[in-house]
């Protein structure tokens, strides 16, 4: 196969609504989420199930999932059992790493039809008892939230948050506060009238999530909805 004569498409796409941290989706395992994504971007496709081969998943967050979480997110949205099924951890790039092996093996001419996304749900992760495998004995233990420990902290450097890592590069590059939150205020405006104007629902699939009062469609953001631009620059920063 050469690009020229059987070239690398996109055949379709679909994402879940972003929800916000202990938010609306909240109940929904990651890999549910990543179901829910597959399955619409195969039926918008017009792909039969039956002709993926592969699927490459990002999951940054795998704690408490179960085993193979890309198969999961497969079966989940009705893929054959045969299809080979790859969950990829490559920190914030993993779903993007995702689509690059997938443009891969299909250059290489390993498979033809490849899904390829990424899944996640900080709310979901776990916390861990780390030294209760062998038994705690004596003393005190501590609880590790592994949000932070596989996701959000420097491996490098124990208990420094990536957060700070920004902190820092502000500080190297001279970027003031104000600069920043006029950057946050007109990313979050954007978002906003994104929203409004209903730019996003082309891409979105809705997701049902079961409550106590019975089942809620999530189909927007979440998060820009909450959120005040004027009380952007009023904030304490997060991580320092």
């Amino acid at each position: 196969m050469t690009v020229a004569n059987d070239p690398v498409v996109i055949c379709s796409f679909a994402r879940t609504p972003m929800g916000g941290f202990q938010g609306a989706l909240s109940p929904v395992k990651a890999t549910d989420l990543g179901a829910a994504a597959v399955k619409a971007a195969v039926e918008r496709a017009g792909v039969a199930p039956e002709k993926i081969e592969q699927i490459f998943m990002g999951c940054v967050l795998p704690a408490g999932l179960g085993q193979a979480p890309a198969r999961q997110a497969a079966i989940g949205a009705g893929l054959g059992k045969h299809v080979e099924a790859t969950t990829v951890n490559k920190m914030c790039g993993s779903g993007l790493q995702s689509a690059m092996m997938a443009h891969d093996a299909l250059l290489a001419g390993t498979a033809e039809v490849i899904v390829a996304g990424g899944m996640e749900s900080m709310t979901g992760a776990p916390y861990l008892m780390n030294k209760h495998r062998g038994g705690a004995r004596i003393g005190h233990d501590v609880i590790v939230d592994s949000m932070m420990m596989d996701g959000l902290e420097d491996a490098y450097s124990p208990g420094k948050a990536m957060g700070v890592f920004a902190e820092d590069a502000a500080a190297q590059y001279q970027f003031t506060r104000e600069q920043m939150d006029e950057y946050a205020i007109e990313s979050l405006t954007r978002a906003k009238n994104a929203i409004a104007s209903g730019a996003f629902k082309a891409e979105i699939v809705p997701v049902e999530v079961a409550t106590r009062k019975g089942p809620v469609t999530v189909s927007e953001d979440e998060q820009p909805g909450k959120a005040d631009p004027a009380k952007i620059p009023t904030l304490k920063p997060a991580f320092v």
